[in-house]
């Protein structure tokens, strides 16, 4: 049987938000829910606190006194924070949810929101990031350690956003197999959008990069008009063959 809301591990959220009506009314959900929750109404302040690394989830407005939420975002990600991020804001446009996205936040709620919407998205981002049954995916040279949530290529960490993951873990548990942007786009961000963007493209060259500093085979093809496969055909192989041709 599935656990109930109330079943599941309360968490220690940031909010991040300098409207006294939206900050008073986030804090009450989560706390509600049996959350802790700290604030911040500031960007200077909450990327203070982010950088303390000790929260489980960020609630981010976008529109701060002080800056905005991109770049805050951002900052967070150079620092190594992998800690996930929903962002706030009453913007609609599909470019200002991919530039969030683009940042490194892990979803977008657009205000005004009620309480089973914000519950339902954080829900579906801890469900996103959390430690899963298996401990260890295994594909050739890469190693995915999914209780610590990082990825190994022969032996050497090589550090990931939590976007970068958690494309990885998708493409992983579905090897061999052709993966369309829309499928990419519901089952690893968890949102739907015009996929003529490059966002998709965006984060597969991210992940590629980092992969073939460490390795000579290429696990991420692109095949024409219908998507993506992680090729795991060979791969143990791949390292020997390409030294010895």
């Amino acid at each position: 049987m599935a656990a109930s809301t109330e079943d599941k591990k309360p968490m220690s959220i940031l909010v991040v938000e300098d409207d006294p009506t939206v900050r008073t009314l986030v804090k009450a959900i989560l706390e509600h829910k049996g959350n802790t929750v700290s604030i911040a109404e500031t960007a200077e302040e909450g990327e203070r606190l982010a950088f303390s690394d000790e929260f489980d989830m960020i609630v981010l407005d976008l529109r701060l006194p002080d800056g905005n939420g991109f770049d805050v975002c951002a900052k967070i990600r150079e620092q190594g924070i992998v800690t996930p991020v929903l962002v706030l804001s009453a913007e609609h446009e599909t470019d200002v949810k991919i530039k969030v996205l683009n940042v490194g936040a892990d979803d977008y709620l657009t205000k005004p929101f009620n309480s089973e919407e914000l519950m339902a998205r954080i829900d579906a981002i801890a469900r996103r990031s959390s430690k899963e049954l298996e401990k260890e995916l295994s594909c050739g040279d890469v190693k995915v350690d999914l209780i610590n949530r990082e990825m190994k290529i022969q032996g050497i960490n090589v550090p990931l956003t939590n976007n970068e993951f958690n494309l990885l873990v998708y493409f992983m548990k579905n090897r061999d197999k052709v993966i369309s942007q829309e499928e990419l786009a519901q089952n690893v961000w968890d949102i739907h959008f015009d996929t003529q963007t490059n966002y998709i493209n965006v984060y597969i060259s991210y992940l590629r990069k980092k992969i073939r500093e460490h390795s000579d085979y290429e696990y991420i093809e692109t095949i024409r008009k219908r998507g993506f496969m992680f090729n795991s055909h060979s791969s143990s192989n791949s390292s020997k063959e390409k030294t010895a041709s």
